[in-house]
């Protein structure tokens, strides 16, 4: 018997205009999920003016998105997309790198692919 993980870990810092945001996903990400995250990336973002948003996304236990959950996954691309300056992802599944590479398209700034967490969160400080 196979245990099924889902779950989210949210952390978020502010500091001047920089927004600093970790998530950890388990399993598939839910319409649920975001009703409990983009409210609290909402109310940061709210908080400092001109809003430079990096983020650190460990994926290794990822496992995609319900349909309603990629809906809202671009829906916030699309409402806050320019103000992320930077996405790290962190994972270890081809389609991810992929992913990635994609998210150019919807954020103002960068996102790169990552299998070591060193060198993810190095790259975010640069």
């Amino acid at each position: 018997m196979s245990l099924s993980r889902h779950g989210i870990s949210v952390g978020i810092e502010r500091q001047e205009n920089d927004i600093w945001m970790s998530l950890a996903v388990a399993g598939k990400l839910t319409h649920a999920d975001y009703e409990l995250f983009v409210p609290m990336l909402e109310e940061a973002i709210n908080q400092v003016k001109q809003p430079q948003i990096k983020v650190l996304v460990d994926a290794l236990e990822f496992e995609g998105w319900e349909m309603r959950a990629a809906w809202d996954d671009f829906k916030l691309g699309l409402q806050h997309g320019r103000q992320f300056s930077k996405i790290a992802l962190l994972g270890n599944k081809p389609w991810e790198k992929f992913a990635a590479k994609l998210a150019h398209w919807f954020i103002g700034g960068e996102a790169r692919y990552f299998e070591n967490t060193e060198e993810a969160i190095s790259w975010l400080n640069e």
